[in-house]
């Protein structure tokens, strides 16, 4: 916080503890072999480099192909951890932000994609995603949106995402390069990404929102939307079973209400699916006779 101008929050009588460490913080979020769809980055020639985006999205199964976004990714976090270490962009907690939101009007720039958006969002803060849904219908688009699909996007819920090439310019539009931006995402990756670009784009008063909204209390910010913060990056079947740690948290502390109707969920997907398979049973047999009548 004293990087904003204020003193520390312990001063202020608040029990929060420090900012945990950012390799930590990034280590949650390293891409696996079972999300179809990853951020693939590129490094970057010059400072003007944002004009041709140094990150796009990549649904490759291939075994090489998921060895080299790692390794890019990897490069990607050390340039990350560069930029906190050299405070060139500041990390402050969602707790932090919101302070520095409440007391000195500071612009929150929130990059998360629309899906996420449009359950929470932080009052008074300004949208502008970094990657969002992409809706392109070409053959190559419409493979990654199966791919994505068949390899979890159907339990998760989360779509097929695309680089927005003209963030840099939106923001631009909106805030000058003096301007304080306290970038937020829904679990402080994307956000990331977001740091480094405007970065580069000249911006030098940068603030990392760490964790993302997700790791935010309720009463951190003064929230907008039909969900809670913490709900707004599930979707799929594991949040209409309720399988996601979410809502387990929550579900643990509302007692039996939620459990109740999850379960009930839970037993009517069972019903659903036999009642699916007996109907297909029925259908062969009915053709069958069909066919030898």
């Amino acid at each position: 916080m004293q990087s904003l101008g204020f003193p520390p929050l312990n001063s202020l009588g608040t029990t929060k503890t420090a900012t945990p460490r950012f390799q930590k913080e990034i280590s949650r979020h390293q891409l696996s072999s079972l999300k179809p769809v990853s951020l693939k980055f590129k490094p970057c020639c010059s400072t003007q480099c944002y004009k041709n985006s140094s990150i796009q999205m990549s649904g490759s199964n291939d075994e090489e192909d998921l060895t080299k976004q790692m390794k890019e990714m990897n490069a990607a976090k050390k340039r990350w951890d560069a930029l906190i270490r050299e405070e060139k962009v500041k990390s402050l907690t969602p707790r932090e932000a919101g302070y520095a939101i409440q007391l000195s009007y500071k612009t929150l720039l929130d990059v998360r994609p629309s899906f996420e958006r449009n359950k929470a969002w932080v009052k008074g803060s300004t949208w502008i995603p970094i990657f969002d849904v992409d809706s392109k219908l070409d053959a190559g688009t419409l493979s990654k949106k199966v791919t994505n699909f068949l390899l979890g996007g159907w339990w998760s819920g989360i779509p097929t995402l695309s680089y927005d090439n003209q963030f840099i310019s939106r923001v631009q539009q909106q805030f000058p390069k003096d301007t304080d931006l306290i970038v937020a995402c829904q679990k402080g990756l994307r956000s990331l990404a977001a740091c480094e670009q405007l970065y580069k784009a000249g911006y030098e008063n940068i603030f990392w929102v760490q964790g993302g909204l997700e790791a935010a209390e309720e009463e951190d910010f003064d929230r907008e939307g039909p969900q809670p913060f913490k709900f707004a990056g599930i979707g799929g079947v594991s949040e209409f079973l309720g399988w996601t740690d979410q809502q387990r948290a929550a579900a643990a502390k509302d007692g039996w209400g939620s459990r109740v109707i999850y379960s009930a969920r839970l037993i009517g997907l069972f019903i659903l699916a036999d009642g699916l398979f007996i109907g297909v049973q029925q259908l062969t047999h009915y053709l069958q006779e069909i066919r030898s009548s």
